[in-house]
């Protein structure tokens, strides 16, 4: 017996898919293997360490706890979304890169997306609310310290932008 499949359509980083999937393919399983965009990593499939998070709609998401199917008219958005229109890093990724607040990089794809909506909600983080901005996501290898320091610079950076786009 075969399992159903579902006409599904995913927009990811502003681009519509349209996918076959079973009802219970998990949103990060869709996007690496469907889509292979491999740039959301799953690590415990729990939604514990924070690895597989995507924006769904702006926000934070756990993709190993959500289906596919659930993602229909939802504007989903990746690691591999967060660059520049012209293909440069964008000031999250920017500010990890400066900061050294990746070692083995698991994690980061996870930390990026998270930091990118945290910083949307407040633009102009104290030195706690950048810790508490990525409390929920886990890292085995930095100590945290260079991405609180990351977390920070992105804030910078992106408020430079910003006042330059008004002058």
């Amino acid at each position: 017996m075969t399992e159903e499949l579902h006409d599904v359509r995913l927009t990811v980083n502003g681009v519509a898919h349209d996918v076959q999937v079973p009802a219970r393919r998990l949103l990060s399983d869709a996007l690496r293997h469907d889509l292979a965009l491999t740039g959301t990593h799953v690590g415990c499939e729990h939604g514990v360490c924070g690895a597989c998070t995507v924006l769904v709609d702006g926000r934070p998401m756990r993709s190993c706890l959500m289906f596919a199917v659930s993602a229909v008219d939802a504007e989903i958005t990746t690691v591999e979304g967060l660059t520049e229109p012209d293909g440069s890093l964008g000031p999250v990724q920017q500010a990890f890169a400066e900061c050294h607040g990746l070692q083995c990089g698991f994690c980061t794809p996870g930390f990026l997306t998270t930091i990118t909506a945290g910083l949307r909600e407040n633009p102009r983080p104290t030195h706690d609310e950048c810790r508490d901005m990525i409390a929920g996501n886990l890292c085995r290898c930095t100590g945290y310290q260079n991405i609180v320091k990351a977390v920070e610079r992105a804030a910078a950076i992106q408020q430079a932008a910003s006042v330059e786009e008004r002058a």
